[in-house]
Formats: C-alpha cells, sequence, structure tokens
C-alpha cells in the first residue's frame, strides 16, 4: 500500500468530517460497484458493511500502547464489529488533517492467561528478512516422540493476537492430543493497524516479497531449530490469515504439503483497498491463472456477512484448477446440537482427494467449532480445528498424482 489515501477513500473521510455521514456512505457504495468517484449525490444511508476486517496501512506506526496482559496463553473475551457509518465517525477522528492513512479500526481483546500442560511450551521468538520482522509464538507440546513432528502455522484473522487465535482454535489442546507443533505468526499495528495481514497487497501476494516471504522465512527457522518433518508443514488461517494461506498455497508449493482457508479469499481477489470491500462483499474471483497446487480445505459459513460465502467457492476453484478430470462428492452431515453444513471433497483421478469444500449453513464470519473464549468463534460446529488436522495428516508434501 502507498503512505496516501485512496483518492475515493479520501473524498469519504472529507465527507465525514463535514458531517455528512448518509454522503459518504453512498459515496463508499458507489465505489463498490464501480461507479466514477465524483462528489456523490445526497442519498439515504446505505446498509451496515463490516468494516472490521480490513484496514490501510498508516503513514507511520502508531504510539506502543500498554499491553493490557502477559504474552502467554490465554482466554479473551469477543469484540463486536463495526458498522461502517461508525467506521467513518472513528475516520474523521484518527485520519491526519494534512492527509495520510487509515487507522485504528479495532484492537486486539485482553488476554487472560491459562495454565500450560506439564511439560509443553509456548514461547515467543522472532523472525527477521529484508521485507521486515515478525515475532511468533511456538507451541511444543508435551506430548511428544524422539520423532520429527508435522508442523501447523495458524494465521490469525485481523485484531487478533496468537494468543487469542489459540484460545479460539484450540488448536494447542489438539497439538497434544495428535502430537504436532503449531506457530502463531503475529500481524503487528506497525504492519496493518488493525492487525490484518495484508492479503490485497500486490507486494503480498508474491512468492519473495513481502509477508508471504517473511512467513515462509519464519517457517524454516522453525524447521532449522525443532525437530520438525519438513514433509508435514501446513498452513492455516481465519479471514485475513484464511486469504494468506492461500496466498502461501501458491507461492511456497515446496514448504507446505497443505493448507486450510477459513473464511478466507482467493489469491488475486483484490488489488487495492476498493476492489478489497468489493471482493469481500460480493467476491472477486481470484486470478483464473492461479492454481493452488497443494491440497486445500475449506470452510465457510454460507450466512457470512463479512465475506461472501461466494469467496470460499473460488479458493476451492483456485485448488481444483489443475486436478482435471477430478471428481465431487457431497455428504451433508449437522455439528451434535449445532449447523448443519456440506461438505464436497474433490478426488482426483489418481484417488487422492486434492479439496475438501465446507459450507456452514447459517453460520457467520467465525471459526466453526472454536472456543468462546476467543474472539470471532462459533461453538456450534463443525470442528474446523480437528478436521483441518485430520485432512492435514491425511497429506506429505510432494507433487500431486495424476495432474
Amino acid at each position: 500500500m502507498t503512505d496516501t489515501l485512496p483518492s475515493g477513500m479520501a473524498e469519504a473521510v472529507r465527507l465525514t468530517r463535514a458531517g455528512k455521514l448518509a454522503d459518504a456512505t453512498s459515496f463508499i457504495q458507489r465505489l463498490l460497484k464501480g461507479e466514477p468517484a465524483s462528489s456523490p449525490p445526497a442519498a439515504p444511508p446505505a446498509p451496515v458493511i463490516d468494516a472490521e476486517f480490513i484496514t490501510v496501512d498508516a503513514p507511520a506506526p502508531p504510539p506502543p500502547q500498554p499491553r493490557t496482559a502477559p504474552w502467554t496463553a490465554g482466554q479473551t473475551r469477543r469484540t463486536p464489529g463495526a458498522g461502517l457509518g461508525e467506521t467513518l465517525r472513528r475516520l474523521a477522528k484518527q485520519v491526519p488533517r494534512q492527509g495520510g492513512g487509515l487507522s485504528g479500526l479495532g484492537k486486539a481483546p485482553p488476554v487472560v492467561t491459562e495454565p500450560l500442560p506439564e511439560g509443553a511450551s509456548f514461547e515467543t521468538f522472532t523472525y527477521a528478512n529484508a521485507a521486515g520482522t515478525r515475532r511468533y509464538k511456538l507451541y511444543v507440546p508435551a506430548n511428544r516422540s524422539a520423532a520429527a513432528l508435522p508442523l501447523v502455522v495458524m494465521l490469525h484473522g485481523c485484531t487478533q493476537s496468537p494468543d487469542d487465535f489459540a484460545a479460539g482454535t484450540r488448536m494447542n489442546a489438539l497439538a497434544e492430543e495428535r502430537g504436532c507443533l503449531v506457530a502463531y505468526p503475529e500481524q503487528p499495528s506497525s504492519a496493518n493497524p488493525n492487525r490484518c495481514w495484508n492479503w490485497f497487497n500486490p507486494q503480498d501476494q508474491q512468492r519473495g516479497r513481502g509477508e508471504p516471504s517473511i512467513l515462509a522465512g519464519l517457517t524454516r527457522q522453525i524447521l532449522r531449530d525443532h525437530p520438525v518433518d519438513p514433509s508435514r508443514v501446513y498452513a492455516a488461517g481465519l479471514s485475513a490469515g484464511g486469504a494468506t494461506a492461500a496466498v502461501l498455497a501458491a507461492a511456497y508449493p515446496d514448504l507446505f504439503a497443505a493448507v486450510g482457508v477459513h473464511s478466507g479469499l482467493p489469491v488475486g481477489a483484490a488489488r487495492d483497498i476498493p476492489s478489497a470491500f468489493a471482493a469481500m462483499r460480493q467476491g472477486g474471483g481470484g486470478n483464473a491463472r492461479t492454481i493452488l497446487r497443494i491440497p486445500t480445505i475449506v470452510f465457510h459459513g454460507d450466512a457470512d456477512s463479512t465475506v461472501h460465502a461466494v469467496n470460499g467457492d473460488a479458493v476451492a476453484a483456485q485448488a481444483t484448477a489443475s486436478a482435471a478430470g477430478s471428481r465431487a462428492t457431497t455428504h451433508r452431515g449437522e455439528a451434535s446440537g449445532g449447523h448443519g453444513y456440506s461438505r464436497v471433497v474433490h478426488t482426483a483421478r489418481s484417488g487422492e482427494v486434492v479439496c475438501e469444500q465446507w459450507t456452514i449453513h447459517g453460520a457467520g464470519h467465525a471459526w466453526a467449532g472454536g472456543s468462546p473464549t476467543g474472539s470471532h468463534t462459533d461453538p456450534r460446529g463443525p470442528d474446523a480445528s480437528r478436521e483441518m488436522l485430520r485432512f492435514f495428516f491425511d497429506h506429505g508434501r510432494g507433487p500431486r498424482k495424476g495432474d
């Protein structure tokens, strides 16, 4: 992203500062529809858009805030999403009078510590390369053997932290059960004011550049420093993290053996902020030339009002693009006391499952089957974390058969 506002968003902020919220709201709606960015006529307020999962880089990192809780595994409280009207009011207060980027669309909830199993560790590490520096937390289970273990890289959603995401997905508890390491890279507010992975930036959609290079580098650092099986390395994410997991699948099929995309978007769905909002609202289709050459599992709620469910279809299309003649089989079920779902299994002619697409009926923008101690979770299932690990451990890295 650049250090200046997109022209359309600058006009929206100007209208907001003038107290013309209805005009600003209507103007953003016209931008999303691709209409010219001229001064908008007066119009009634448009429907609310949840703007929680996109922000724009600020021209400089915000001043450091006091930490609200220790940097350890823990519980969190839910935080409500921000409607467009409230977001516009915040923009009027937070965007510098001399211009600049948008910031402050949300903040991570506080974290409450919880004990680790005896013999386990959940420590913070740092990785840096030419593209930047990121901290990450690594969970090493007490239940481990001398053999090299699988590694799962978990990419949190906006406003979340590694601790929040670990609590909400229950992935550390599953790591004890299944025997694997789990890494949680942290997106700092200096890289995105709302802690979103910058999936909509062209420079963050490519191998060897931007955030993908950082995430691949810290993954290789873990492989170097810990007993990890290099053929069983996986990535998964929620929302902005899910979109970034799809980017890793396209950019680093030689590093990751499979990926999970929960409530995310396809690679290439957006190239800037206006197209990102449009893709979230109505689907961006993604880059038709992009192929995810590693097995992919997709979860998406069909009542998701933040990232439209058509984006899950687009991710599945990219994951099956190279498997000519694949067969799709649909299974239907219902989580105990929870949501019904449809699970479409795409099988290549070789017999290998190349994609599973779970559509959760009546579910919104939240990690399915997650714990209420974490933000953006839906305990009514199905259990996305457990199903992702099951899918991952069925796949080791290597070329697809029969492609």
